[in-house]
């Protein structure tokens, strides 16, 4: 069973899965940060400034400041601005990544793409065409 169990671990299926998983999280915080630091500020730039994860309802019917403020209390809360912020990061990764597999798929096309035949030049006459050319000559 132990040696069953080796072999299905050896596959390459197995092992190149788990490479998978290990590059797609380190890829997750590479484009999290990219989304987070990057392009959500120029987005709160041209929407001057608006952040929704401080839109809040508390369900106690307190009023609190802030929605760390709410929670610190213990309040529940209906936290429909971090919703708002997750969907408006998941549909700007979503695009980063989909503008990042289509650079890849670019250059792997290009990559695999075959050269075109050259033209080659067009020969001369071959050694026969030659000789028959002279033989002609010499009968005239």
């Amino acid at each position: 069973m132990i040696q069953e169990f080796k072999d299905f671990i050896a596959k390459g299926n197995v092992m190149d899965m788990a490479v998978g998983i290990i590059i797609g999280a380190a890829f997750t915080a590479i484009v999290t940060s990219l989304v987070g630091d990057l392009i959500n500020p120029i987005i709160g730039l041209f929407m001057g400034g608006i952040d929704f994860s401080e839109w809040f309802y508390a369900l106690d019917g307190k009023e609190y400041a802030t929605l760390a403020a709410a929670e610190e209390a213990g309040a529940p809360v209906f936290a429909i601005g971090r919703f708002i912020m997750a969907i408006i990061n998941f549909l700007i990764i979503a695009f980063v990544v989909f503008m990042l597999v289509k650079m890849v798929n670019k250059a792997k096309a290009a990559a695999e793409e075959p050269e075109e035949p050259k033209e080659e030049a067009p020969a001369g006459p071959t050694e026969l065409d030659i000789l028959v050319e002279i033989r002609d000559s010499l009968k005239k």
